[in-house]
């Protein structure tokens, strides 16, 4: 009689596809692999049918037809948009309006697809402006109201907008699907086959279709999985349904992140170990893991998407600042909203089921909808507390937020729940607890048959303890009741002290299970009396269900106040949990300037990993010397050190305190990082070669504002090769004013640091000692970064010294080594006049940066500008005959 309605939606679309339009396997497979992108085949007319049978489809406007270069077969004889219909589907799924209505001029579609499970949230979109040869990619993580979504696609002013049709009225409506439609009433929506949102063929569509000019972008998407998988169900659409194909290598393919955070590409988010440990995948040795101190499934998303997008505007960074500092000075606040926070459930997923109307009422549905009215009235108990928690906060958003609490629709849905379920009715861990809990939610005295029902059941449920008692008696055992979802109830007993006649149980006892000091079984008698039982739930959660959904018809016009709540409740989570780091470490507040300093700053990750603090290092950039080049042997802390300045970066722009004693930070637009890599078979590309992709996608996208960490840059090919790529690509960096750290083992980049006053030379200290045993020498480590060129010569060979290989070996190549280095030193030498007009470049940078950001009093910032003109005539003085200047004033 009941069947999972679950089930049948997760699981239909293939039989339907196969059984109701009659496709086979074979046609099924040979569809998904078809790409008729170039000549067209002589069987294209035949693919075109099945896969326009395979659509759930809107409707299209005549404007949109009109554009494409055949479209008689879509158009009715009035030349009016016709409804597309497939054999075997009940009817369109979306929303339309009269062409009319569709400026002529609208050309764009889009396709949108969302993350499922712990990635709900994160959007892909693809667009195709049919009078304009580009696929425009984007994807970003979205909060629960979807703003950003709405924004770029009222931005776009598409004609026809496709989703998966597991997101439209098929798959139940989802909240984004459900967004869309109220905000573009008069857009075309078309729902397709979630099999067609295939990343992998997305991206081979891409690789296909994009034209070289703009390679680049595969490596910004190719691990951007969900606009992909758009991109894949827009190019297949355009190509069978609107007639539309393009030629291979001709279509401008661009990636555009959201305009309001920070744009961190997927290989940077991999090297930097963001969300995802590069050794061990299970491992909380990242960003993440280090910050995610969240109790709830939402603010643990939310977390995830801040640390992938941290944001640009410096107000709303400096808000959440104020408000973890807040938690940090109230203790009170602190505690009281994490034990209020603990308790609230995965509102979102809550709210996803509230909203569904399900296809057909099984005792599973009946079942679910009772859980989640429970979880419903649970959740909005504890919104008095959290109010209460929020009450004499001081700060903006905390303030924000507790206005919104406010609301009185919370109080109103709560009332009304409380007219039909029981006041002590709770959400409770547990199967026995919770099924207890559905079976006396409704009130008594609302269904008389319902009140009959419970009464049977408990009367079996007395019947069943006193079943197992007389057993007990019978046999003088130690017997007693326990209940699992999948067996029901059972009986159990404990092995000690316990003397069984001749070594067995009664035969009495069946399906008998053994588990460490614990027998289980049970008797025909209580097995009936589970059936009994389980007639008599049925009974209850039918009659339940249907109060219940009368409850919640009277309140689903209120429910939408939930969104707020989510909302509210995932950003103190994850507020809570940035403010909780900060106890653990000894971490300080960032301010943001134009400069990115940091006195003995940490590397956060390692910090965990340790258990320790890790050596600290101070870090300078600024406008005046924006390009840092590091140089130091293996093993010395070089790309440590610039992974902890990358982390530093993200944790103060996603709203953290850092682990530094005093840290300033300029925002970044983008994030760029090129960190060694080996080679990549899947894509057949060398080491070399995947070095080139990654610098020319960092050459293509930086800005001013942007933050670029290279190292080891031309370590895939020959030394002089690797010298001139590295040398043209720092005087390319070096015309913008990025801040950009270069690590390098190539010491003739140094020279650059004579030629671009904005160049500052830095390296990781190493000591040397020797035992007084064998006279051996030893190198160790300080991973403290000093100012200057390393010192450091021939730290490969010492690293040879330590392997097998024999003395003579060693001896010749120091020898020869020693002899290109004299020549390459011969020719380094500083020009005079070169150091003086250093020297007034960093003069004239200090005194601007002074005057943007200096707060200090008059007589402190005399002092500093005496200080600045002394420096200056050092500087003079060093480079040549000593000159002095009146042009600082005090």
């Amino acid at each position: 009689m009941f069947s999972s309605s679950t089930e049948e939606v997760s699981g239909g679309d293939a039989s339907e596809c196969g059984q109701t339009w009659g496709l086979t396997p074979v046609d099924r497979n040979g569809l998904d692999e078809t790409t008729s992108y170039g000549p067209a085949s002589a069987s294209s007319s035949q693919q075109k049918v099945q896969f326009h049978n395979s659509f759930r489809i809107g409707r299209t406007t005549s404007s949109l037809v009109a554009s494409t270069s055949d479209s008689s077969s879509f158009l009715n004889r009035g030349g009016t948009p016709g409804l597309r219909r497939t054999p075997g589907s009940a009817g369109a799924t979306g929303t339309s309006c009269s062409s009319g209505s569709t400026t002529t001029s609208a050309s764009v579609i889009v396709a949108v697809v969302e993350g499922r499970g712990l990635a709900r949230g994160e959007i892909g979109m693809a667009s195709v402006n049919l009078k304009c040869p580009e696929l425009v990619l984007s994807q970003f993580a979205d909060t629960g109201t979807y703003a950003k979504v709405i924004t770029k696609i009222h931005i776009l002013v598409p004609v026809e907008i496709l989703m998966p049709d597991t997101a439209s009225e098929k798959g139940k409506g989802t909240k984004l699907f459900k967004l869309i439609t109220e905000n573009f009433p008069c857009v075309t929506f078309t729902a397709i086959q979630r099999k067609y949102f295939n990343e992998r063929k997305g991206l081979e569509y891409i690789q296909q279709l994009c034209a070289p000019e703009f390679g680049t972008v595969l490596m910004e998407v190719q691990a951007k999985y969900y606009c992909l998988a758009a991109a894949a169900a827009l190019l297949k659409y355009l190509e069978f349904l609107q007639n539309s194909v393009y030629a291979a290598k001709s279509l401008k393919v661009s990636f555009k992140g959201s305009e309001q955070t920070a744009m961190i590409d997927s290989a940077s988010a991999t090297n930097l170990e963001l969300v995802v440990n590069n050794r061990d995948h299970r491992s909380e040795h990242t960003l993440l893991g280090v910050l995610n101190h969240t109790k709830t499934p939402g603010g643990a998303r939310r977390l995830r998407s801040n640390i992938l997008e941290p944001l640009i505007d410096v107000d709303t960074i400096n808000i959440r600042l104020d408000s973890i500092q807040e938690l940090l000075q109230d203790e009170e606040l602190f505690y009281g909203l994490k034990n209020a926070i603990g308790h609230f459930l995965d509102i979102d997923q809550l709210l996803s089921v509230l909203v569904q109307i399900p296809k057909q009422e099984t005792v599973q549905v009946a079942e679910a909808k009772i859980t989640h009215v429970i979880q419903l009235k649970h959740t909005l108990d504890l919104v008095p507390r959290l109010r209460m928690a929020l009450k004499n906060c001081n700060t903006a958003l905390l303030k924000a937020y507790s206005t919104a609490l406010e609301d009185n629709r919370f109080d109103m849905i709560l009332e009304q729940i409380k007219t039909v379920i029981n006041y002590d009715t709770t959400y409770l861990k547990g199967s026995l607890n919770m099924r207890t809990q559905k079976c006396y939610a409704v009130r008594p005295n609302i269904n008389e048959f319902l009140d009959i029902a419970r009464r049977a059941y408990t009367e079996i449920v007395d019947d069943i303890a006193g079943l197992v008692n007389q057993l007990g008696e019978k046999y003088v055992l130690p017997l007693r009741t326990s209940f699992s979802t999948a067996r029901g109830f059972f009986i159990q007993m404990k092995l000690e002290g316990v003397v069984l006649h001749e070594g067995k149980l009664p035969p009495e006892f069946i399906k008998v299970t053994k588990q460490k000091n614990n027998y289980g079984f049970t008797t025909a008698d209580l097995m009936k009396m589970n059936g009994r039982c389980d007639e008599a739930l049925r009974e209850i959660f039918h009659m339940s269900y249907v109060v219940i959904c009368q409850l919640l018809s009277t309140i689903h016009e209120h429910i939408h106040c939930l969104y707020k709540l989510s909302d509210a409740v995932s950003m103190l989570d994850m507020l809570l949990s940035l403010a909780n780091a900060c106890t653990i470490s000894d971490y300080v507040r960032p301010e943001f300037t134009d400069t990115l300093a940091m006195k003995q700053g940490r590397h956060p990750i390692l910090e965990r990993i340790a258990g320790q603090q890790p050596v600290s290092n101070n870090s300078y950039i600024s406008e005046g010397s924006n390009f840092v080049i590091i140089t130091g042997p293996n093993m010395s802390g070089k790309s440590t050190y610039l992974k902890q300045v990358a982390l530093c970066q993200i944790m103060a722009q996603i709203g953290s305190f850092v682990p530094a004693e005093y840290a300033s930070i300029r925002v970044a637009d983008q994030i760029f990082t090129r960190i060694g890599v080996d080679d990549d078979f899947e894509t057949n590309s060398s080491t070399f070669m995947l070095e080139m992709k990654e610098i020319s996608y960092i050459i293509h996208n930086a800005s001013d504002r942007s933050l670029i960490i290279i190292d080891e840059l031309g370590r895939g090919t020959s030394a002089e090769e690797g010298i001139g790529i590295c040398h043209s690509v720092s005087e390319f960096l070096l015309s913008l004013k990025a801040f950009t750290l270069f690590a390098t083992h190539y010491l003739e980049l140094c020279q650059l640091e004579s030629l671009y006053p904005n160049v500052e030379n830095q390296h990781m200290e190493v000591q040397h000692t020797r035992s007084s045993d064998t006279g051996a020498e030893k190198v160790v480590y300080t991973y403290l970064l000093n100012r200057g060129c390393s010192e450091e010569r021939h730290y490969g060979l010492r690293a040879a010294e330590l392997t097998t290989l024999p003395s003579s070996l060693i001896q010749d190549a120091k020898a020869l080594a020693c002899k290109v280095s004299k020549q390459l030193l011969a020719k380094h030498h500083r020009d005079p006049e070169t150091q003086r007009q250093r020297a007034v470049y960093h003069l004239a940078t200090r005194l601007l940066q002074t005057a943007r950001n200096s707060r200090l009093d008059p007589d402190s910032l005399r002092m500093y500008l005496k200080g600045l003109k002394k420096q200056y005539e050092a500087e003079l003085q060093a480079a040549g005959p000593s000159v002095s200047i009146d042009a600082v004033e005090e």
